[in-house]
């Protein structure tokens, strides 16, 4: 009896092993392919250190030193990062991940969409450019890879999954907004930014930019701007110095259902509660030339002077607007300068069409 009490135990740890050893093989070939993409990437992404000004009441100009990474875009000496990381800066150093170091110089920079690439100058040293993938291919779920240096911690692996996508996110340009923006739980800390973020066969599916926390380190929500629109963008910066943002030339103010019975307390007489009121129109505008109306009445309300009697604007190429952050993520992910949009807009009750021929947003604006 005790020998079959014995052998029937083998038989049950035996069995529990044959059930264990198919997740323990896929845990072990996740992880090999984990460190395959890390092995094949990291000698790519480099560390930018930052040199800036600041002046300071009691000391005058003070030199200001931040981090941020990047990664080798091109054979050309092409490196991507944040535009945010090399905002200000007077003098910009790269590391590469041997420790080599070299001066930078700014190619092209964009603040709307948070993107800047730099040249060094290192001839056959140079490391392989890391590949871009295709950004709407990418599936929630999708595990991925970030590389950078937290802290100034060079070749910093950390990895997570795609968490959500086509999120809208705020530009470090004031007013302006990013779309498409990738959502991850891959922990992301200050000085990861402009570092790539990859997919388990090594290609850069997006460009960390942002993290939503309450402490300033990583609460598992941050953002990556899609390799689909650096590919859009970098060849413009590297050829041009900027990218040309296509524009309307509106100033606007965001209805909701609020906004409407405030504005329309002080005669605006609103038959819409969603869209956007235009306000004003820049000089020589797309919009002020195709017809588009700026309000003329102005009322004050609390301490804002509002121009009131414009068109509110409650969609683009049949698509709804609710607010500004959707007309212009719109303008940036579909349409170029030259392109006609239509502007279903409300005037004096009715609505109307306006079409509209995008021009270039003037550097100023």
């Amino acid at each position: 009896m005790e020998r079959q009490k014995v052998g029937l135990i083998w038989i049950a740890i035996f069995s529990v092993a044959l059930l264990a050893a198919p997740a323990m093989g896929a845990a072990v070939g996740a992880e090999d392919e984990v460190i395959a993409a890390y092995e094949q990437c990291s000698p790519s992404v480099v560390n930018i250190t930052t040199l800036a000004y600041v002046y300071n009441w009691f000391s005058g100009n003070v030199q200001e030193e931040g981090t941020g990474s990047g990664f080798v875009y091109d054979t050309a000496g092409h490196i991507l990062t944040n535009y945010h990381v090399i905002e200000g800066a007077v003098e910009l150093i790269v590391t590469l991940a041997d420790g080599r170091e070299y001066a930078a110089s700014v190619v092209g920079a964009d603040a709307s969409n948070d993107l800047a690439v730099l040249a060094i100058n290192a001839g056959v040293d140079l490391p392989a450019p890391l590949p871009l993938a295709d950004s709407d291919a990418l599936r929630v779920g999708q595990t991925v890879l970030a590389i950078g240096s937290p802290y100034g911690l060079e070749q910093t692996l950390t990895t997570g999954v795609v968490s959500a996508l086509g999120r809208v996110i705020e530009s470090a340009e004031a007013n302006q907004f990013i779309g498409e923006v990738i959502q991850t739980d891959a922990a992301i800390n200050p000085g990861n930014s402009g570092g790539p973020l990859l997919d388990l066969q090594g290609r850069v599916v997006g460009i960390n930019s942002q993290i939503l926390s309450a402490s300033g380190s990583s609460s598992g929500i941050g953002f990556a701007i899609s390799s689909n629109t650096i590919r859009r963008v970098a060849p413009q910066l590297i050829a041009y110095g900027r990218y040309q943002h296509a524009w309307l030339g509106i100033e606007t103010i965001d209805l909701d259902k609020n906004t409407t019975r405030i504005l329309n307390q002080a005669g605006a007489n609103l038959t819409v509660e969603e869209g956007v009121l235009v306000v004003a129109l820049h000089t020589d505008s797309p919009a002020r030339s195709a017809g588009v109306r700026a309000g003329s009445r102005q009322t004050r309300i609390g301490p804002y002077v509002i121009p009131l009697g414009g068109d509110v604007i409650v969609a683009i190429d049949g698509l709804p607007v609710e607010s500004m952050a959707d007309v212009t993520v719109y303008l940036e992910m579909e349409t170029a300068v030259g392109d006609w949009v239509e502007l279903a807009v409300v005037r004096d009750g009715a609505q109307t069409v306006i079409p509209v021929r995008l021009a270039a947003r003037p550097s100023s604006s």
